[in-house]
């Protein structure tokens, strides 16, 4: 089966939490505080692998998760790193995140990178909280959790040249005869159920790559026939050669139906320049029929070549028409990137809000302020009294006073829970 288009999730890993430590060393009493930072979570990375051509690896694995960090230690030693995760992804590959619909990448290039899901920042130790009146602080943070997403992944293949026409036109034949190829060739349509690529060598540094898709029929952009499922993978051509069987009832109305279909698929396929190719011509009607075909065509402002897949006549002459017609037209086309400007993070929010739940939870809603609870180590009491005051600070505890809460209601702040009281905690 080829797949050409897929969605994954991609986790990156959480960063490590900050040690609470002190130094413990003969002779040196009062050492001091020396727990490390947490180690940055993993990144999640996308790589082209040019030895790919389809994203059929995805079929069986569709979540990934980057390595977390490391906690911090003694001697103020910080975690080590997350290691990042790279996933390879064939050259053509089109990565746009669900949530927001932009596209984030077009990997085209052996080798290229994007980092689609950043490792969460590790947290610090206690060492970096020490101050004049506070020397032997048992305050640590844990680490931020790292970004996750949901990613459409979309093959457009790379091709130069791209072959179109209606089933039994002789398409793969055509592509077999001048590339290593080996596509699936009978005497019945739709044998091509998928793109094939093949390159195309006429000397030595002249070359260019040439794709077959499955057969067009009238109807298609309604959702008849194989072919407009594949047609996003001639998007990226800059030429097309559109192959008629000259032995067909009327080949001027397939060729006219299937650039129909070319147009309403849109995507600027209908304007693509076009070498038509008269197929066939071994065949004694085929070779009657040739002049006036051509002379119709060409009417039309269309170059048009006579050929024979079976017999290889004038097939040279079109592909070197087509590598001369390529040396003439602009690098081929890619896909637009939008430029990521990212909207303020809900993490960095000033405000916050709070409401009651019919249970009689109290909720507070903000950024900074469920940053802040998710980073304190709850285990320690130095960092309960630490988040008390920031929440004193940031108008928190004055706002729960006013809307009513009690002695003993619970209230949640982002994963938390915690317990109301209007004395200090104790130890």
């Amino acid at each position: 089966m080829f797949y050409d288009e897929v969605t994954i999730h991609v986790q990156a890993g959480r960063g490590g939490d900050g040690a609470v430590a002190f130094r413990r060393e003969k002779y040196i009493p009062f050492g001091g505080p020396s727990g490390g930072d947490g180690g940055k979570g993993g990144d999640v990375i996308l790589e082209v692998n040019p030895h790919l051509n389809t994203l059929y690896h995805f079929a069986h694995q569709k979540e990934f998760r980057a390595e977390d960090g490391k906690p911090g230690r003694n001697k103020n030693m910080t975690g080590a790193q997350g290691a990042d995760l790279v996933i390879p992804v064939p050259p053509g590959t089109v990565v746009t995140d669900l949530k927001t619909g932009r596209v984030i990448a077009d990997l085209v290039e052996p080798g290229q990178r994007v980092v689609v899901a950043r490792g969460g920042r590790g947290g610090r130790g206690n060492s970096r909280f020490a101050t004049s009146t506070n020397q032997a602080p048992r305050i640590a943070e844990r680490g931020d959790p790292g970004e996750e997403r949901r990613l459409k992944l979309e093959l457009k293949l790379l091709a130069d040249v791209g072959l179109v026409g209606k089933p039994n036109a002789g398409k793969s034949t055509l592509l077999s005869v001048v590339s290593a190829a080996r596509p699936a060739i009978a005497d019945y349509p739709f044998t091509t159920l998928q793109p094939q690529l093949g390159v195309v060598a006429l000397g030595p540094k002249e070359t260019f790559t040439l794709a077959d898709m499955p057969g067009l029929i009238e109807g298609a952009s309604q959702g008849k026939g194989l072919g407009l499922e594949f047609l996003r993978h001639i998007e990226r051509t800059r030429l097309l050669i559109h192959l008629l069987d000259a032995t067909a009832p009327d080949p001027l109305a397939d060729f006219r139906a299937i650039n129909a279909e070319l147009t309403a698929f849109g995507h600027g396929l209908g304007e693509k320049p076009q070498l038509v190719a008269l197929n066939k011509l071994d065949m004694p009607e085929g070779c009657e029929r040739f002049p006036q075909l051509k002379a119709a065509l060409e009417a039309e402002g269309y170059p048009v070549y006579g050929i024979s897949g079976l017999t290889r006549e004038g097939v040279r002459e079109l592909m070197w028409a087509a590598y001369h017609r390529l040396q003439e037209m602009p690098p081929p086309p890619r896909v637009e990137v939008e430029a990521e400007i990212a909207p303020p993070s809900p993490l960095e929010e000033e405000g916050f809000t709070i409401t009651r739940e019919p249970s009689g939870v109290w909720v507070v809603r903000g950024g900074k302020i469920e940053r802040a609870v998710r980073r304190t180590n709850l285990n320690y009491y130095d960092a309960l009294l630490r988040l008390h005051r920031y929440l004193e600070r940031r108008g928190v505890i004055e706002a729960l006073r006013e809307a009513g809460v009690q002695e003993g209601d619970t209230v949640r702040i982002g994963d938390f829970e915690l317990e109301w009281r209007d004395r200090e905690p104790d130890r």
